[in-house]
C-alpha cells in the first residue's frame, strides 16, 4: 500500500500544498497514494506522541511512505535517523519529494543510512564535547554543579559562596563552633566544609 504523510507545525499552515505535492511526485512514478495521514503538530514531539506513530505501527513490509521533506518526520537529525532505521528494518520503501531520497532495501539507500548514521554521531560526539567544555569553563570558575540534595548539602552550597571569608576566619584562630553559629549552621557542616576545600582535618576546636 501507498502512504503519504503530511505534517505542520501551526494551524496557520495548510496541509494542502504538501499533498499537492505529494500527489504530483507519486503521478510523475505511476503510483497513486491509496491513504493519508496529516496531523498539525511540532516536529519536536516523539513519533509515539504523534499520529506519526499510529502510522509507523500500520506500515508492512513492501509499504511506500511518502513524505515532502525529511523535517516532516522530525525537527533533529537523531529523531529523523531513528525513524529511518525503523523503517529500514521494516523494509518500507521511504520517498521524499523535495529531497529525491529513496531508502529501502538496496545498496545507495545503505549508503545513505550510512551516511545519515555518520552525521548522527558526529552531532552526538558534538553535543558531548560541548557540554563537557562548558563543564569544565563552569568548574574553573568555582560554580558548583549538580542540585543540592538534603540539608546538609544545601547548607554547604550556602557556605561555598563565603568560602574565602571562611577561610580567613578559621586562619584567624576561630573555632568550628563559632563560624558555624555565624553561618546558622551545625560545626559538622563547617569542619567537613574546611576539610573539603583544603584537606584540614577536623581538629577539636
Amino acid at each position: 500500500m501507498i502512504y503519504g504523510y503530511i505534517r505542520v507545525s501551526t494551524d496557520k499552515q495548510t496541509v494542502e500544498n504538501q499533498r499537492f505535492e505529494i500527489e504530483g511526485f507519486a503521478k510523475t512514478r505511476g503510483m497513486i497514494v491509496e491513504n493519508w495521514t496529516s496531523e498539525i503538530i511540532s516536529g519536536t514531539k516523539k513519533a509515539d506522541e504523534r499520529i506519526l506513530g499510529k502510522l509507523l505501527e500500520r506500515l508492512k513490509k513492501g509499504d511506500v511512505l511518502i513524505i515532502s521533506e525529511l523535517s516532516r518526520l522530525g525537527r533533529n537529525l537523531l529523531q529523523i535517523m531513528s525513524l529511518l532505521n525503523y523503517l529500514m528494518e521494516k523494509e518500507i520503501i521511504l520517498l521524499t519529494v523535495k529531497e529525491g531520497y529513496e531508502l529501502g532495501n538496496n545498496i545507495n539507500s545503505k549508503v545513505l543510512a550510512f551516511a545519515f548514521g555518520l552525521s548522527a554521531e558526529i552531532e552526538r560526539n558534538l553535543i558531548s564535547q560541548r557540554t563537557k567544555e562548558a563543564l569544565a569553563r563552569k568548574r574553573a570558575e568555582g560554580i558548583i554543579l549538580g542540585r543540592p540534595k538534603g540539608p546538609a548539602k544545601i547548607s554547604t552550597y550556602k557556605l561555598y559562596r563565603h568560602r574565602m571569608k571562611i577561610l580567613e576566619m578559621r586562619n584567624n584562630g576561630l573555632s568550628f563552633n563559632k563560624i558555624a553559629r555565624f553561618y546558622g549552621v551545625n560545626r559538622a557542616t563547617v569542619s567537613k566544609f574546611i576539610k573539603r576545600i583544603t584537606g584540614e582535618k577536623d581538629g577539636i576546636r
